[in-house]
């Protein structure tokens, strides 16, 4: 009676061992990285090939593991249910019931699952290769248990399509790694400027046309050269006739080795035969259609025009990477970026200032729907040019005009709201 007694006991003691296995397998092949798996796999790893396997079947994954770990438990509080009995008689069914509660909760589901969460990857590795067969195996049975399961779903539960978009699975993450400090702000800024290109059209990051450095054609070729030698910019826009007719593209580079050609004397230099034709694009266009399309066509410089054929401004490949990776300065550019934190805990804006950079900067969420600019963002909120002084609140954010010249806004002071 002693050695069935004692056998009763280990083979409860395995069965919890196999519940905790099955409960732990359940939590680390569901949270286990699918991305890191698929790379691990593309390196060779043959325990990775096999965690993707049972990924993609994870409908008959989920049934083997309940139907194992069912399997398992209640034999478990069979034989334990036996056990007791025979030692304590009807009581025995109590005592049972709370003693395999006990250890059921915290040595086949708590531990295990809490252990499998903690090092997901680890343990989906280390028991793949356990659950292809198993998965075999229980095959049939779970393959009938899903056909029911989904017959009743379709039958009482409207079937839904899966409306999951991969880029904002992606934006998740990379904020979730970076509230937990596993990826740096800078480093999140970037990964989110990637997937915000497809957002963002040519309005959010061009140049506007009051903003444009451009050139008339027909000035003498001495202006020309001295306006072209003090501009910042290696990339001219030539207008004729008025400012708005762009007929033409001047690099400051054709301009240098024309120059060079004609040894100095710039009356043999021909402006009109140097330019190249204006490039022209929608202000609809997105800037990850516009990144490939400055790629594909390998310019650097567009015009961009709105419905009705007229320019409202330029974009160029670094406005785009500027996107990305932030401004990219060099020993030309001027670091004011118009943005300047004052020791209160204001900040004074210049009005043109776009909405993106002080969101980015500050991880302020403002709404960047109805307006580019902070000062677009104020006229839009107050319905009015505000006077100079004039104060609003607006999402716990006090605006504050600094100054006014006629109707644009130039400078405002920002109070953001107290952490």
């Amino acid at each position: 009676m002693t050695i069935d007694l004692l056998l009763t006991g280990l083979a409860i003691l395995a069965l919890l061992l196999v519940s905790g296995f099955f409960s732990g397998s359940e939590t680390a092949l569901t949270a286990v990285s699918r991305a890191r798996m698929h790379r691990l796999e593309k390196d060779g790893n043959k325990k990775a090939s096999q965690v993707n396997r049972l990924i993609n079947a994870q409908e008959r994954l989920i049934g083997t593991i309940l139907l194992g770990n069912n399997l398992v438990n209640i034999l478990a509080s069979a034989l334990t249910t036996s056990l007791f009995m025979s030692l304590f008689g009807a009581a025995g069914v109590v005592y049972a019931t709370i003693i395999m509660t006990a250890l059921v909760v915290v040595f086949s589901e708590v531990l295990p699952k809490t252990y499998a969460l903690k090092n997901p990857d680890k343990v989906a590795l280390k028991v793949a290769g356990l659950f292809l067969p198993l998965v075999v195996l229980f095959g049939p049975i779970s393959s009938t248990v899903e056909k029911i399961v989904k017959s009743i779903l379709d039958r009482f539960v409207p079937t839904q399509e899966k409306t999951t978009d991969a880029h904002e699975e992606l934006r998740g993450a990379i904020d979730l790694h970076h509230k937990e400090g596993t990826v740096v702000k800078h480093d999140r800024d970037m990964l989110g400027g990637i997937l915000d290109l497809k957002a963002l059209d040519m309005e959010d990051v061009m140049i506007h046309r009051t903003k444009m450095l451009t050139f008339n054609i027909d000035e003498t070729i001495e202006k020309l050269m001295d306006e072209a030698m003090k501009s910042p910019f290696t990339r001219l826009p030539l207008w004729r006739d008025e400012p708005e007719n762009i007929i033409g593209i001047l690099h400051v580079k054709d301009l240098v080795r024309a120059y060079t050609k004609a040894k100095g004397d710039i009356s043999k230099i021909d402006i009109a035969s140097m330019t190249i034709d204006p490039w022209f694009v929608p202000e609809t266009t997105s800037l990850k259609d516009q990144l490939a399309a400055f790629l594909r066509k390998k310019k650097h410089f567009a015009l961009v025009v709105d419905e009705y054929g007229e320019v409202q401004g330029l974009v160029t490949l670094e406005d785009i990477l500027e996107e990305i990776v932030g401004d990219i300065l060099d020993e030309h550019d001027n670091e004011d970026t118009g943005i300047r934190p004052q020791a209160d805990g204001t900040i004074n804006v210049d009005g043109p200032v776009p909405i993106r950079d002080l969101n980015r900067q500050f991880d302020w969420n403002l709404p960047e729907v109805d307006a580019i600019t902070i000062a677009g963002l104020v006229i839009h909120n107050a319905q009015t040019i505000p006077e100079p002084g004039q104060r609003f609140t607006y999402r716990n954010f006090m605006f504050e005009v600094l100054r006014r010249k006629r109707n644009p806004i130039p400078a405002l002071r920002i109070t953001p709201p107290k952490k």
